[in-house]
């Protein structure tokens, strides 16, 4: 049996069974199974995961009953299968079929016969089998052709024009680039840049962040450079939210929902060590992970304690220049890392986060100056969590004002999905 193949389908069936997610199951089943092309493990899982619906859609015609009925195992092969016939055409017809069936005698037992004549039939049909009517039905159309959960697009269509909407939902399809934010603590930007080139690496500056670096090549978290704590890995938009927060030399900063600390890090390089920085989170364990990763990248001026955000604690009322509120939301400008949330179905507990993020952000407001910053920023494209949760928190709390609010977006700046609203306090309060 092929281990790549193997490895693409444990890692699947991780995700379907144990709701484990996508980046840290590949990591895992990678470890325990050693495949000798992880890229082809890569391309293949997160291929399947980004077209989910569309070979659900696809499998369904293919089948005489019901896809419902179908076993996850029985699907999950299948899904691997179509996936490498549509889209994969260095895998020759054969192989995809043989492979598959060879999955199929290992892990769906006394079902391979059925594995292989559905996907003999895709290649017999492919060509006749059409995606829905996008005039009758553009939710449905959209959802099957981007392969995303139908209350995404509705929710996007609420905001967005037809073809803003489409192009979102493609640019969420495409693997982002690597981007790495350099520590000015340890290395200046032209000697990194250098130091990557040399050993291989395509290395351009970001857009948007003067820290940011866009990087090609493998082994990049495994090199000495990493490990000597040049660098950490840091989507652009996340530097943005730090670069308009503007964190100073001497500043008390306070981060309330830290983990896994990539803006914390920023802002104690920015800092230079010099001020204070308290970072909180509820999780000891996410704390600990701050913890480790300052003392790679050599910073020093950061507290982290576990508190609950949505809580005020009264020994820090009145005590910041900036605060950073990094709401928990719904993810929704990371798909093209996790794709694994655009089938999420709208729970109540996704229903209920803007109501938890008014709370964090009414705590988090009490620890500002007069005078002060107070920035709320979220990894999603949702009004929701977003503008109305700003507009509600400025509609109670008049003391504050908007300064600047920014939504980066993957098809327009080449970024997560980002909200970023920063606003101050008065200086004079009566």
């Amino acid at each position: 049996m092929d281990s790549n193949r193997k490895t693409a389908f444990l890692v699947l069936l991780d995700i379907e069974k144990k709701k484990a997610y996508s980046n840290l199951a590949l990591n895992h089943q990678i470890i325990i199974n050693k495949p000798d092309n992880q890229a082809f493990v890569r391309k293949l899982v997160y291929g399947v995961l980004e077209n989910k619906i569309l070979l659900d859609y696809v499998i369904d015609k293919l089948i005489p009953g019901e896809l419902a009925k179908v076993y996850i195992n029985d699907l999950t092969i299948l899904r691997m299968g179509v996936y490498q016939l549509a889209q994969m055409d260095a895998v020759p017809e054969y192989a995809a079929v043989n492979e598959s069936v060879k999955l199929a005698k290992r892990y769906a037992r006394g079902r391979q016969g059925f594995i292989n004549a559905v996907l003999h039939s895709y290649i017999d049909k492919k060509l006749q089998i059409k995606l829905p009517d996008r005039d009758e039905d553009l939710v449905y159309y959209l959802s099957v052709k981007y392969s995303f959960a139908p209350w995404i697009i509705r929710l996007w269509l609420e905001r967005y024009e037809e073809d803003f909407v489409e192009d979102l939902l493609n640019a969420c399809n495409k693997p982002p680039e690597m981007t790495i934010r350099l520590n000015w603590l340890k290395v200046v930007k032209p000697d990194l840049i250098e130091r990557l080139k040399k050993r291989g690496y395509e290395v351009s500056e970001g857009k948007y962040s003067h820290n940011a670096l866009h990087v090609t090549g493998s082994g990049l978290i495994e090199s000495q450079m990493y490990k000597d704590g040049l660098f950490s890995i840091q989507d652009e938009a996340s530097q943005v939210a730090v670069q308009m927060l503007a964190p100073e030399k001497g500043d008390t900063v306070i981060d309330v929902c830290a983990a896994p600390g990539g803006k914390t890090l920023a802002m104690g390089e920015r800092m230079n060590n010099q001020g204070r920085i308290i970072a909180s989170d509820i999780y000891k364990r996410k704390v600990d992970i701050i913890n480790r990763e300052a003392a790679r990248l050599g910073i020093s001026n950061i507290e982290t304690r576990t508190w609950d955000a949505t809580r005020v604690d009264s020994s820090l009322i009145g005590k910041a220049d900036k605060v950073l509120v990094d709401a928990p939301c719904s993810g929704l400008g990371v798909i093209r890392r996790k794709p694994e949330i655009k089938y999420k179905p709208r729970t109540n507990s996704i229903s209920m986060l803007p109501e938890k993020q008014r709370r964090i952000l009414n705590a988090a407001s009490a620890y500002v100056k007069p005078g002060g910053v107070l920035m709320y920023c979220t990894c999603t494209i949702d009004p929701y969590e977003n503008e109305r949760v700003v507009s509600d928190f400025l509609r109670r709390n008049t003391s504050f004002t908007m300064d600047e609010t920014k939504q980066l977006l993957p098809q327009i700046n080449g970024t997560d999905g980002f909200f970023i609203c920063r606003m101050k306090k008065e200086s004079d309060l009566v």
